[in-house]
């Protein structure tokens, strides 16, 4: 027998309509928040940088294939890992269906990870997407937009998610790591064939951009919680009888479920 509360039709459609009520307050809420970032301060990039792309070297501005809007997916990927990260693959898996609506709207939606073009185009391959992928490699910008670490900044602590994060040597880095090298982040560490402290020093985010008169500015980014609004698989969990239902860390590239 279910130890969840039962009723009536009317007792439920009593309860669903106080519910409507709040999840009515959250979409205007949401709609305020949306124009609260469309609102920030726009902060210009003068920094010059060079990704490597699949139509050849290319600069921040390139990346906007004609837009005026760019939004940048941080994708979890660095160049020591053997495979993406299996989170962001997942993120990836839904954006990668709807990108082709955005760049009919005006936005470029592209990944920009820090490993080899290469091999971000053996994983997008097996993965089987279509988005634009961009390495940063050799470049500054992973690290200037908070998504990438040094060894030594992890050593010493880094600001992630606008917060300071403890370094490695004083607290470890987020409240489920452990210095033995055990637990659900380092599980997704082994499944892009790194160690712990080499993973974490990529981090997933997206940032957003916009061209006019030929300059970029940077208009928002988000990070860590910030991103569950694009993290299409949660919004359908949400809605679903026993929501998230999460213990440990369930997530898997797309291919790899049959191999469970």
């Amino acid at each position: 027998m279910t130890r969840h509360k039962t009723g009536t039709h009317e007792e439920w459609l009593a309860a669903r309509l106080e519910l409507l009520k709040a999840e009515k307050d959250l979409v205007r809420r949401s709609d305020d928040l949306a124009r609260q970032r469309q609102d920030l301060p726009w902060v210009r990039v003068d920094k010059i940088y060079r990704f490597d792309t699949d139509e050849g070297t290319a600069s921040l501005p390139d990346l906007f294939r004609g837009r005026s809007q760019l939004i940048v997916y941080h994708f979890m990927f660095g160049p020591d890992y053997i495979a993406g990260c299996p989170n962001c693959s997942a993120i990836a898996d839904g954006f990668n269906a709807f990108v082709v609506h955005l760049a009919n709207h005006d936005v470029t939606l592209s990944a920009v990870s820090r490993s080899s073009l290469a091999k971000l185009r053996a994983y997008k391959q097996r993965m089987g997407w279509i988005f634009p992928w961009a390495s940063s490699l050799g470049s500054d910008f992973n690290f200037d937009f908070n998504a990438s670490f040094t060894e030594e900044q992890q050593r010493e602590g880094i600001e992630y998610n606008y917060r300071r994060e403890q370094g490695w040597n004083t607290g470890g880095i987020g409240d489920s790591l452990t210095k033995q090298g055990e637990g659900p982040v380092a599980e997704v560490a082994a499944q892009t064939g790194t160690d712990l402290s080499t993973f974490t020093r990529e981090r997933p985010g997206m940032s957003a951009f916009v061209l006019e008169d030929g300059v970029v500015y940077h208009t928002y980014s988000a990070y860590a919680r910030g991103l569950d609004g694009l993290w299409g698989g949660y919004q359908w969990l949400d809605r679903a009888p026993k929501g998230r239902n999460e213990e440990n860390n369930w997530w898997r590239r797309h291919d790899e479920y049959d191999k469970r």
